[in-house]
């Protein structure tokens, strides 16, 4: 029996340790200057897709086509637009060779920020998805009609998911970062 909780002890010390080991090496890559291509792609996958919902939720609130209900009121309207301007805030970041500024941000609130607007907007769900097409040209209606405020809740918990563990990894691997930053 004691032999079974000694394996169980070095099991966990083991796990932990390559969880250590995990973020020190992360932090060794965080400490150059050099971006990775797959950062690149990310920013700029990140760049359009935001910028495009940007574009859909802006044609929807100027053109009052009933996608945002009435409880879509001004601390909704920030959240959903600070959501959408810290993503392309940290895409932009990277595209031009601002790492660290982009990784602080992420780290020190960013993701945190997303991740509160997007329960909010879970909580309040201020859309009606049945008008998410409208403001498109007729042709690619298509390619989002699927939608359904069921689905966008479904992916909105989704992203919530997603952002959360960003969030909480993002800041441990920064606690890492100036922990190596400091021993140097």
């Amino acid at each position: 029996m004691e032999k079974k909780a000694n394996e169980n002890d070095s099991n966990k010390k083991s796990r932990l340790e390559s969880i250590k080991d995990h973020f020190s090496k992360r932090a060794e890559e965080e400490l150059g200057n050099d971006i990775s291509s797959e950062d690149i792609g990310a920013s700029i996958f990140i760049l359009v897709v935001m910028g495009f919902f940007g574009l859909i939720f802006i044609a929807h609130q100027t053109g009052s086509t009933g996608f945002f209900t009435s409880k879509f009121s001004t601390f909704e309207m920030v959240m959903l637009y600070g959501f959408l301007i810290y993503w392309i805030t940290t895409s932009v970041l990277i595209l031009i060779g601002q790492k660290n500024p982009s990784r602080n941000l992420d780290s020190y609130g960013g993701l945190f920020f997303a991740t509160f607007a997007t329960v909010w907007l879970i909580v309040v769900f201020p859309f009606d998805f049945s008008y998410f097409t409208d403001v498109l040209p007729v042709f690619l209606r298509f390619l989002l009609q699927w939608i359904s405020n069921e689905i966008a809740l479904v992916l909105l918990i989704l992203l919530f998911i997603g952002q959360f563990i960003a969030a909480v990894y993002a800041l441990i691997e920064r606690l890492y970062v100036r922990k190596a930053r400091a021993q140097r």
